[in-house]
Protein backbone atom coordinates (compact mmCIF):
# COMPACT_ATOMS: atom_id res chain seq x y z
CA UNK A 1 0.00 0.00 0.00
CA UNK A 2 0.63 3.07 0.04
CA UNK A 3 -0.20 7.42 -1.04
CA UNK A 4 -1.56 8.10 -4.81
CA UNK A 5 1.82 7.88 -6.71
CA UNK A 6 2.26 4.10 -5.45
CA UNK A 7 -1.16 2.89 -6.01
CA UNK A 8 -1.29 4.62 -9.69
CA UNK A 9 2.12 2.65 -10.39
CA UNK A 10 1.00 -0.80 -8.56
CA UNK A 11 -2.51 -1.33 -9.22
CA UNK A 12 -2.43 -4.54 -9.99
CA UNK A 13 0.56 -5.68 -7.28
CA UNK A 14 -1.52 -3.73 -4.89
CA UNK A 15 -5.13 -5.85 -5.73
CA UNK A 16 -3.04 -9.41 -6.08
CA UNK A 17 -1.01 -9.18 -2.91
CA UNK A 18 -3.59 -7.53 -0.32
CA UNK A 19 -6.64 -10.10 -1.91
CA UNK A 20 -4.28 -13.16 -1.57
CA UNK A 21 -3.40 -12.02 2.34
CA UNK A 22 -6.68 -11.30 3.21
CA UNK A 23 -8.16 -14.19 1.70
CA UNK A 24 -5.92 -16.99 2.99
CA UNK A 25 -5.47 -15.51 6.37
CA UNK A 26 -9.06 -15.41 7.13
CA UNK A 27 -9.49 -19.22 5.47
CA UNK A 28 -6.79 -20.32 7.57
CA UNK A 29 -8.21 -18.87 10.74
CA UNK A 30 -11.16 -20.67 9.98
CA UNK A 31 -9.14 -24.24 9.34
CA UNK A 32 -7.79 -23.44 12.84
CA UNK A 33 -10.60 -22.82 14.43
CA UNK A 34 -9.61 -19.51 15.60
CA UNK A 35 -11.99 -17.91 18.39
CA UNK A 36 -11.67 -14.66 16.56
CA UNK A 37 -10.23 -13.27 13.79
CA UNK A 38 -9.46 -9.21 13.02
CA UNK A 39 -9.41 -8.13 9.39
CA UNK A 40 -8.27 -4.45 9.18
CA UNK A 41 -9.56 -2.74 6.23
CA UNK A 42 -9.02 0.48 4.38
CA UNK A 43 -11.34 3.73 4.06
CA UNK A 44 -10.16 3.68 0.02
CA UNK A 45 -12.69 0.61 0.46
CA UNK A 46 -15.70 3.98 0.41
CA UNK A 47 -17.29 5.25 -2.76
CA UNK A 48 -15.64 7.84 -4.15
CA UNK A 49 -18.72 10.25 -3.64
CA UNK A 50 -19.75 8.85 -0.35
CA UNK A 51 -20.58 11.37 2.19
CA UNK A 52 -18.05 12.82 4.69
CA UNK A 53 -17.51 11.95 7.19
CA UNK A 54 -18.37 8.63 6.26
CA UNK A 55 -21.09 5.93 7.28
CA UNK A 56 -20.67 2.35 7.82
CA UNK A 57 -23.81 2.14 6.17
CA UNK A 58 -22.79 4.04 2.53
CA UNK A 59 -19.77 1.54 1.93
CA UNK A 60 -21.94 -0.37 -1.02
CA UNK A 61 -23.09 2.66 -2.17
CA UNK A 62 -20.57 3.05 -5.40
CA UNK A 63 -17.41 2.41 -6.79
CA UNK A 64 -14.30 3.65 -4.70
CA UNK A 65 -11.78 6.66 -6.00
CA UNK A 66 -10.35 4.98 -9.21
CA UNK A 67 -6.95 5.52 -8.03
CA UNK A 68 -7.22 3.36 -4.78
CA UNK A 69 -9.94 0.95 -6.03
CA UNK A 70 -7.73 -1.99 -6.72
CA UNK A 71 -6.12 -2.02 -3.39
CA UNK A 72 -9.87 -0.92 -1.87
CA UNK A 73 -11.38 -3.62 -3.31
CA UNK A 74 -9.37 -6.25 -2.70
CA UNK A 75 -9.17 -5.24 1.26
CA UNK A 76 -13.18 -5.03 0.80
CA UNK A 77 -13.45 -8.44 0.01
CA UNK A 78 -12.70 -9.30 3.85
CA UNK A 79 -15.81 -7.55 4.56
CA UNK A 80 -17.77 -10.26 2.18
CA UNK A 81 -15.52 -13.07 3.40
CA UNK A 82 -15.97 -11.98 6.96
CA UNK A 83 -19.66 -12.21 6.65
CA UNK A 84 -20.04 -15.40 4.35
CA UNK A 85 -17.95 -16.93 6.75
CA UNK A 86 -19.36 -16.48 9.37
CA UNK A 87 -22.67 -17.73 8.07
CA UNK A 88 -21.43 -21.04 6.77
CA UNK A 89 -18.95 -21.78 9.57
CA UNK A 90 -19.27 -19.74 12.47
CA UNK A 91 -16.30 -17.67 12.44
CA UNK A 92 -16.19 -14.75 14.91
CA UNK A 93 -14.20 -12.38 12.43
CA UNK A 94 -14.42 -8.67 12.47
CA UNK A 95 -13.94 -6.18 9.69
CA UNK A 96 -12.28 -2.41 10.76
CA UNK A 97 -11.33 0.83 8.73
CA UNK A 98 -8.72 2.73 10.54
CA UNK A 99 -8.63 6.57 8.71
CA UNK A 100 -5.41 7.94 7.86
CA UNK A 101 -2.96 7.40 10.28
CA UNK A 102 0.34 8.93 11.78
CA UNK A 103 3.02 8.57 14.37
CA UNK A 104 6.48 7.07 15.15
CA UNK A 105 8.02 4.90 12.17
CA UNK A 106 5.95 5.86 9.66
CA UNK A 107 6.47 5.44 5.98
CA UNK A 108 8.69 8.91 5.14
CA UNK A 109 9.37 7.82 1.61
CA UNK A 110 8.00 10.76 -0.80
CA UNK A 111 6.99 7.84 -3.57
CA UNK A 112 5.00 5.94 -1.50
CA UNK A 113 3.54 7.82 1.96
CA UNK A 114 0.44 9.31 2.54
CA UNK A 115 0.06 13.16 3.70
CA UNK A 116 1.57 13.97 6.82
CA UNK A 117 4.98 11.77 6.28
CA UNK A 118 4.87 13.11 3.11
CA UNK A 119 4.71 16.91 4.07
CA UNK A 120 7.25 15.90 7.39
CA UNK A 121 10.09 14.84 4.90
CA UNK A 122 9.32 17.70 2.68
CA UNK A 123 9.55 20.49 5.31
CA UNK A 124 12.66 18.76 7.04
CA UNK A 125 14.14 19.03 3.03
CA UNK A 126 13.59 22.39 2.90
CA UNK A 127 15.21 23.28 6.37
CA UNK A 128 18.85 22.34 4.70
CA UNK A 129 18.27 24.38 1.21
CA UNK A 130 15.28 25.01 0.07
CA UNK A 131 13.11 28.34 0.52
CA UNK A 132 9.87 27.27 -0.27
CA UNK A 133 8.15 24.24 0.10
CA UNK A 134 5.56 22.79 -2.16
CA UNK A 135 2.26 20.85 -1.92
CA UNK A 136 0.26 19.93 -4.73
CA UNK A 137 -3.63 21.17 -4.46
CA UNK A 138 -5.37 24.13 -3.03
CA UNK A 139 -5.70 22.91 0.61
CA UNK A 140 -9.28 22.58 -0.01
CA UNK A 141 -9.16 18.95 0.99
CA UNK A 142 -10.09 17.37 4.42
CA UNK A 143 -8.37 14.49 5.66
CA UNK A 144 -9.00 12.50 9.47
CA UNK A 145 -5.76 12.06 11.39
CA UNK A 146 -5.78 9.84 14.23
CA UNK A 147 -3.24 8.99 16.30
CA UNK A 148 -1.31 5.23 15.47
CA UNK A 149 -2.09 4.37 19.65
CA UNK A 150 -5.53 5.33 19.00
CA UNK A 151 -6.19 3.55 16.52
CA UNK A 152 -4.60 0.46 18.18
CA UNK A 153 -6.59 1.53 21.46
CA UNK A 154 -9.48 1.11 18.98
CA UNK A 155 -8.50 -1.97 17.33
CA UNK A 156 -8.22 -3.68 20.86
CA UNK A 157 -11.69 -2.92 22.37
CA UNK A 158 -13.56 -3.76 19.18
CA UNK A 159 -11.36 -7.57 19.40
CA UNK A 160 -12.50 -7.79 22.77
CA UNK A 161 -16.00 -6.35 22.64
CA UNK A 162 -17.52 -6.45 19.36
CA UNK A 163 -18.63 -9.85 17.43
CA UNK A 164 -20.59 -9.01 14.55
CA UNK A 165 -19.51 -9.12 10.80
CA UNK A 166 -20.68 -5.11 9.97
CA UNK A 167 -18.03 -3.20 9.35
CA UNK A 168 -16.60 -0.38 11.76
CA UNK A 169 -14.21 2.74 11.22
CA UNK A 170 -11.72 3.61 13.63
CA UNK A 171 -11.05 7.45 13.63
CA UNK A 172 -10.80 10.29 15.43
CA UNK A 173 -14.05 11.70 14.37
CA UNK A 174 -12.81 15.36 13.11
CA UNK A 175 -11.38 16.02 10.16
CA UNK A 176 -8.86 19.30 9.25
CA UNK A 177 -8.11 20.65 6.47
CA UNK A 178 -4.88 20.09 4.65
CA UNK A 179 -4.64 23.69 4.20
CA UNK A 180 -4.07 23.82 7.91
CA UNK A 181 -2.48 20.50 8.50
CA UNK A 182 0.37 22.00 6.19
CA UNK A 183 1.22 25.25 8.43
CA UNK A 184 1.07 23.22 11.50
CA UNK A 185 3.42 20.61 10.60
CA UNK A 186 5.86 23.42 8.80
CA UNK A 187 5.40 24.89 12.58
CA UNK A 188 6.61 21.69 14.23
CA UNK A 189 9.28 20.68 11.89
CA UNK A 190 10.79 24.18 12.18
CA UNK A 191 10.62 25.21 9.19
CA UNK A 192 10.33 29.45 8.45
CA UNK A 193 9.70 29.66 4.67
CA UNK A 194 7.17 30.37 2.40
CA UNK A 195 4.60 27.33 1.41
CA UNK A 196 3.38 27.38 -2.13
CA UNK A 197 0.35 26.30 -3.10
CA UNK A 198 -0.53 25.11 -6.65
CA UNK A 199 -2.12 26.32 -8.62
CA UNK A 200 0.03 29.06 -8.28
CA UNK A 201 -2.68 31.59 -7.90
CA UNK A 202 -2.50 30.63 -4.33
CA UNK A 203 0.32 30.95 -1.80
CA UNK A 204 0.01 30.64 1.83
CA UNK A 205 2.63 31.19 4.16
CA UNK A 206 2.58 30.09 7.48
CA UNK A 207 1.20 33.28 9.28
CA UNK A 208 -1.68 33.24 7.51
CA UNK A 209 -2.80 29.51 8.13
Amino acid sequence: MGGIGANRENPGKFFYENLMMGTQLMDEARLRKLEKFVAIGTICAYPKFAAIPFKEDDIWSGYPEETNAPYGLAKKMMLVQSAAYREQYGLNSLFLLPVNLYGPRDNFDLETSHVIPALVRKCLAAKKGASATSRVGDGSPTREFPYVDDAAEGILLATEKYNASDAVNIGAGMEILIGRSVPLIAELTGFNGEIRWTPPSRTVSRAAA
